[in-house]
């Protein structure tokens, strides 16, 4: 069976929305399509929400992401005995993260100061909670997928891998710690970043099987 090529094709699409945004932000062409959204989402604002954006904000940073990372890992090499998976999950989370690094320091965007609920330091774009939670939940949805028959549990697996993405780079909005260009821009990148992963991956396996 031939390797499908849809992943590259998201990568590719993911890459040059990623640099359309990067484009308009340091342009400053995207303050209206920022502050719009900014408005939008902190006008919601109650305790509720607040303290959900907390939450969020908690399993998306640093300590959660490496705990959840390093059970991943564990069962993959020690439950599955998948050490291909395996490596395909350290590259894509791992690789994610050291990119962030490097865009945050390419850029060097300064975060928003137009109502904060939580403060953060470091620069702004693009959002490495966003980054890190596609990057961490997509390649994890991706790995359980494969085992997963009904299609019933699959919509399931899509939903709540979507729900955990989206409430984290909306509850950094939310937060005042990000505007929505820098979580757009962590979505496309990471995105990019795992289907790229994923095509090699796919690709690897394909070769193994067939002998070539």
């Amino acid at each position: 069976m031939k390797v499908r090529k849809t992943p590259l094709y998201l990568t590719l699409l993911g890459l040059i929305a990623a640099i359309f945004v990067a484009y308009f932000v340091t342009t400053e062409r995207i303050s209206a399509f920022d502050e719009a959204i900014i408005h939008a989402v902190q006008g919601q604002e109650s305790p509720f929400w607040t303290a959900f954006a907390k939450f969020c904000a908690l399993i998306g940073s640093s300590i959660p992401v490496i705990v959840i990372s390093i059970i991943t890992m564990l069962f993959l090499y020690f439950g599955l005995k998948h050490r291909e998976e395996l490596i395909l999950f350290v590259i894509v989370v791992g690789g994610s993260a050291l990119l962030n690094v490097v865009l945050k320091g390419l850029f060097t965007r300064e975060r928003p100061t137009i109502h904060r609920i939580l403060e953060e330091t470091g620069y702004s774009f693009p959002s490495g909670h966003a980054m890190a939670a596609f990057s961490l939940y997509g390649v994890i949805v991706f790995l359980l997928w494969k085992h997963i028959r009904p299609r019933w549990g699959r919509t399931i697996l899509l939903i709540i891998g979507a729900l955990i993405i989206a409430m984290i780079g909306i509850s950094r909005v939310y937060a005042g710690v990000h505007y929505p260009s820098d979580v757009l821009a962590g979505y496309l990148v990471s995105g990019s970043w795992l289907a790229f992963w994923i095509y090699w991956y796919q690709w690897y396996r394909e070769r193994r099987a067939t002998g070539k």
